[in-house]
């Protein structure tokens, strides 16, 4: 196993609670993590149908099966329990006690929500992050790792990308995609998947996006909801400050994994992927998601933006710190042009925040007028800098 980044953020929310929740999308290790950080108690999936009708016909019975907790995997599977662990968990006062996981926000989140708010401390489990690969000794060259992604099966079973996201995808349509919403025609909700590819680090425009799938403006909307809940794209929205300007209000799509965003948009290698025209997209797809990661492993809010004017300026991340804004721009190729920085500058001239930091294809570390470059390799060095400010 290789050792998660969200291990020690897990076992420090089960000394404050008494439920711990990991949720993230399918096959991003949630499962081996809790096994990992909860040794001693016993496991049960609710994908398991035994387990589950006994839950459904006899919850506290099952509950009295576990009077030390218990891992209980694909919880949302099962949603009637979590008001008896709601019971069960006011009366016995124990943290830690139970540790639940789940792949689908609509399900395990709203759960949550509804019966055990202010009882659970959850962690968003996502892919690999480059920093888990590195220490590890798994982390590939850029193109390759923006070709096969950061899911771990790929990693720890050695199975070839496109084996594996074939495999990935047609399980996650026909099972997960039903279970959340009647899709009828599947092979329209594929090619909605697919053009969602192709669009990865650009607004989102549902109009133009709907007329190309031959759907309706509210089904994009709602399957776009769809792969937000399963934890397949993220919307980044735009900030409000506007420094005198006009700004835009359209969100930007992201893929969390870019691995899975150049299946889907048809990149078969890592040659090619170097001479597409997707490279500089799933670049900042993954730059984008590294600092998701740093986040969700260390259970902090996202707080992550872009930020874009009517004539076209755009900073690529803003990371916004109490009342500050740290800049982040992002550039896939390998050596460093002085025109990169012109948006920064302009930026802390119109907003009056100093510094900032520019990510990018190449390996040189370096500073240009208080400007701090970082190499592809130490994204999370620069992770750090603009979110912990160190």
């Amino acid at each position: 196993m290789i050792p998660r980044h969200a291990e020690a953020t897990a076992r420090r929310l089960a000394g404050f609670y008494p439920i711990v929740a990991l949720t993230g999308p399918r096959q991003a290790g949630k499962t081996t993590l809790a096994k990992a950080v909860f040794p001693g108690k016993p496991y049960v999936s609710m994908e398991d149908p035994d387990a589950r009708d006994l839950a459904l016909a006899d919850p506290r019975g099952f509950l009295a099966e576990y009077p030390d907790g218990a891992v209980l995997d694909e919880a949302q599977r099962c949603p009637e329990l979590f008001s008896y662990l709601q019971t069960l968990v006011d009366g016995d006062r124990r943290m830690g006690l139970f540790v639940l996981t789940g792949s689908q926000q609509f399900g395990l989140l709203a759960g949550i929500s509804q019966s055990l708010a202010g009882r659970v401390g959850l962690v968003h489990l996502l892919p690999f992050s480059l920093g888990e690969l590195a220490e590890a000794g798994q982390a590939p060259d850029l193109d390759t790792l923006l070709w096969q992604g950061l899911y771990p099966s790929i990693y720890d079973r050695n199975i070839p990308p496109h084996v594996w996201y074939a495999d990935y995808v047609a399980t996650y349509v026909e099972r997960d995609v039903r279970q959340m919403v009647n899709v009828r025609d599947l092979n329209a909700f594929r090619r909605f998947v697919r053009m969602c590819a192709a669009r990865t680090a650009q607004p989102v425009n549902f109009s133009t996006l709907a007329a190309d799938c031959g759907i309706t403006y509210n089904t994009a909307k709602a399957w776009i909801s769809i792969l937000e809940a399963s934890y397949l794209v993220m919307l980044l929205p735009p900030h409000h400050r506007n420094f005198g300007k006009r700004l835009s209000k359209t969100p930007k799509l992201y893929f969390y994994d870019p691995g899975l965003a150049a299946w889907l948009a048809g990149v078969e290698s890592p040659k090619q992927l170097a001479l597409g025209s997707l490279r500089g997209p799933l670049f900042e797809t993954w730059v984008v998601s590294e600092f998701v990661k740093y986040r969700c492993n260390r259970a902090l809010t996202p707080q992550l933006y872009f930020w874009r004017d009517s004539s076209g300026h755009e900073i690529d991340l803003l990371v916004e710190r109490g009342e500050r804004l740290f800049p982040v721009e992002i550039k896939a190729g390998q050596t460093i042009a002085g025109d990169w920085f012109g948006t920064l500058g302009k930026f802390a001239g119109w907003s009056g925040e100093e510094g900032g930091c520019l990510i990018y294809g190449g390996n040189r570390r370096q500073n240009r007028n208080g400007i701090e470059v970082f190499g592809w390799r130490d994204v999370a060095a620069a992770t750090e800098k603009a979110i912990a400010g160190s």
